[in-house]
């Protein structure tokens, strides 16, 4: 056979030519690049637009931050120390740090009391926040409130006990007559609350045992960013029950309690929060009886959590009506009452709907918490604006301090947000 005839015969692989790799502006960043930056000729001008902007701004803010000094005592040694280059002087973070987060009255000795129940409410909002953990740990969260009212403000062991046991004993009685009527479960838990606390507190000695006290801090005492922690998580975790009820309150078919919830709802909603922390601070301690010593800090949070209830009792009232008739309908067929088709059917899709809005007012709360420091109480703000810039030290340093207060509540507020997405993403709020 001639060589001519031999490779005319076809040849057949035997093997598979392997995948040969996609092009490079098919896949990775050069793509991502494509698609989210350089899709058209406007969006390529406004990316190159928005790099120069932050060059700008970056070539102007990372020298003055990299060069800043850390150990000097006073603004004016900075100054010198700096030698007339524009850098920032972080020595006034460095040498007030615990200011900035306990205030200036918390005795430096008891810091580790703040601190540790910081540390322990990661623990108690795991198994609020994650649902797949197991809910035994739901206990560990019930009692954290009171094991950290008791680690930051001190005293006797047998106040947040009390407390405790007026909650369970109006938890019991709420469960017991919800069956027969919402309002009459409720009506009747707040009532077993008081009775316990009022009957309670005659009982509880005046001179507790060494052992189960630690020092007190009075509430004028704390400040910085722990009371700005403080307000934000009290006053959404007790805004968030009290608006569901104002917002099924304002559903209801009793001309009485749906009339007071929509006065309560419009009235606070009509009216600035720094009105109402005016009011707390002035006139609510006279709405108290004679003697009974409500303190600032108490009369803040009640203030601050009805303003928020008002607005979240709106979002959720937005998401009961975006539920189907048919909803309501279905939990009739099943014979459920409305305590039972509101706790099992028509809340958890309603509340479902509402995590975009009850995130949004969950953050801006906390923002606003900054506005204690107009009636006087030193949060992070406060100190800022109070004991650092009025003392001859650092008379003067600005940005440092409110940079470093920014980034705070940036971090906060930031991890809210994603939480919010996550939580979103996991729930599926967009199939019913």
């Amino acid at each position: 056979m001639s060589d001519t005839h031999a490779h005319s015969v076809a040849f057949v692989r035997e093997t598979e030519i392997p995948p040969a790799l996609p092009p490079a502006t098919a896949t990775g960043p050069v793509k991502w690049m494509r698609e989210n930056l350089f899709a058209t000729w406007a969006n390529g001008l406004l990316t190159v637009a928005a790099l120069y902007v932050i060059f700008l701004i970056l070539g102007s803010t990372l020298p003055w931050i990299l060069g800043g000094i850390w150990n000097t005592d006073s603004l004016a040694e900075c100054r010198e120390a700096l030698n007339g280059v524009s850098a920032a002087c972080f020595s006034v973070l460095a040498e007030r740090w615990n200011q900035l987060l306990f205030g200036f009255k918390y005795p430096p000795d008891l810091y580790w009391r703040p601190t540790i129940a910081f540390v322990l409410l990661f623990a108690a909002m795991a198994p609020v926040l994650f649902f797949d953990l197991p809910r035994k740990l739901l206990i560990f969260t019930g009692i954290y409130p009171f094991l950290a009212y008791w680690l930051i403000w001190g005293g006797t062991i047998f106040a947040p006990l009390l407390a405790l046991v007026g909650v369970i004993a109006g938890f019991l009685v709420y469960n017991h007559f919800v069956k027969n009527s919402f309002a009459t479960g409720f009506v009747g838990g707040i009532v077993a609350v008081f009775f316990v606390w009022i009957i309670g507190g005659a009982l509880i000695p005046d001179t507790a045992s060494n052992n189960a006290m630690l020092q007190a801090v009075p509430s004028r005492d704390l400040g910085g960013f722990m009371l700005n922690m403080m307000l934000g998580i009290t006053c959404v975790s007790l805004s968030l029950p009290i608006g569901v009820a104002l917002a099924l309150g304002r559903q209801s078919d009793l001309p009485l309690i749906k009339g007071v919830c929509v006065v309560f709802i419009e009235f606070v909603r009509g009216v600035p929060l720094i009105t109402l922390l005016f009011v707390a601070n002035v006139m609510l301690a006279y709405f108290f009886p004679p003697g009974s010593g409500v303190d600032l800090f108490l009369r803040v949070v009640i203030m601050i959590t009805m303003f928020s209830a008002a607005y979240i009792a709106e979002v959720i009232r937005g998401g009961l009506a975006a539920l189907p008739k048919g909803q309501y309908e279905a939990a009739d067929s099943l014979g459920l009452d409305y305590a039972q088709a509101m706790r099992l059917i028509i809340l958890p899709q309603a509340l479902k709907i509402s995590i975009p809005g009850i995130v949004n007012i969950a953050v801006g709360l906390f923002k606003d918490t900054t506005l204690v420091s107009v009636i006087s109480m030193f949060d992070i703000v406060g100190m800022i604006r109070g004991p650092i810039l009025a003392s001859t030290e650092w008379n003067g340093v600005y940005w440092e301090l409110f940079m470093f207060a920014s980034i705070l509540f940036f971090v906060v507020c930031y991890s809210i947000s994603q939480y919010s997405q996550w939580l979103e993403r996991r729930l599926a709020t967009d199939h019913h």
